[in-house]
């Protein structure tokens, strides 16, 4: 068959396809976890391998999901991760717009250097950051405390970059207007810039929350007591048998901490896939 024979349908068919298979492989692993927080502790070890538990769907253990949160104790802990992650997330939002408006439309000296230097910051290895904010939170005595999870994290070369870019589509005709009519510049990044890169701004949203929630490194470091734990310190924890020997549990925990993630995605999903496509096709 040529290439004028091919039918117009064929090429969209082939890249869906692809596309399914790739998600088919990626939602593997999750669904090896959802399905292991369900068995037996000797249905998990199993050999060989089954994928669902015994006697499903009726028998299938439930409980697990209640032994994970009462022995580890997660619901503190699930407190302690929505703190962290929704601060980051609001905070950070603002401060990385808010930078993004200014390295875009404002005019102010050392703009160009300054710009580039927090650029250049995007090479260094993630690990050197932790380096000065633990040192910066050892003298300012944030150590062991919701400050020393959050504060580091209000900002991003990343989130600037990228409501920069999302900046760049809103004309410069709109805030010589407003500022015609005696706008401030704060004023003009309320009213005429926020609401046009929304999108952007609910897709970074995102980016943040999925690192303030999983963030496991940082929290690792400067955190000493249980006061302060998120989830997956505990889920780690928990799958050095600190709390309870058992697979089906670990997964069940596992399974806990994904569920916020697959939340907020799904409410900002067309906000997600809209701000992706802005920061994408201007520049």
């Amino acid at each position: 068959m040529s290439r004028r024979d091919t039918p117009h349908w064929f090429p969209r068919l082939l890249v869906h396809l692809v596309a399914y298979a790739l998600a088919f492989t990626m939602l593997v692993p999750f669904g090896w976890m959802v399905l292991t927080s369900l068995k037996t502790r000797s249905g998990a070890i199993a050999v060989p391998l089954r994928w669902f538990p015994e006697g499903w769907p009726w028998q299938w253990q439930w409980g697990n999901y209640l032994e994970a949160w009462k022995v580890a104790e997660l619901g503190r802990f699930y407190l302690n991760s929505i703190i962290v992650a929704v601060a980051i997330t609001v905070l950070a939002g603002a401060h990385n717009a808010l930078a993004g408006f200014a390295f875009c439309k404002l005019r102010f000296a050392g703009k160009r250097v300054t710009f580039a230097l927090l650029m250049a910051t995007m090479m260094l290895p993630y690990q050197v950051y932790f380096i000065f904010a633990y040192v910066l939170c050892t003298w300012i005595g944030y150590i062991d405390s919701y400050q020393a999870l959050i504060v580091p994290f209000l900002a991003s070369a990343f989130g600037i970059f990228y409501m920069r870019q999302a900046v760049v589509s809103v004309p410069d005709s709109l805030l010589d207007a407003g500022r015609m009519d005696g706008m401030t510049d704060f004023e003009l990044f309320w009213y005429i810039v926020l609401p046009a890169v929304r999108p952007a701004v609910a897709a970074l949203a995102i980016f943040t929350f999925m690192f303030g929630w999983n963030n496991f490194f940082w929290p690792l470091i400067v955190i000493d007591t249980s006061d302060h734990v998120t989830l997956p310190l505990a889920v780690q924890a928990l799958a050095t048998g600190l709390y309870v020997d058992s697979w089906p549990v670990q997964m069940a925990a596992a399974t806990i901490i994904t569920v916020p993630i697959l939340v907020v995605f799904l409410i900002f999903q067309r906000r997600f896939v809209e701000g992706i496509t802005l920061t994408g096709v201007k520049g």
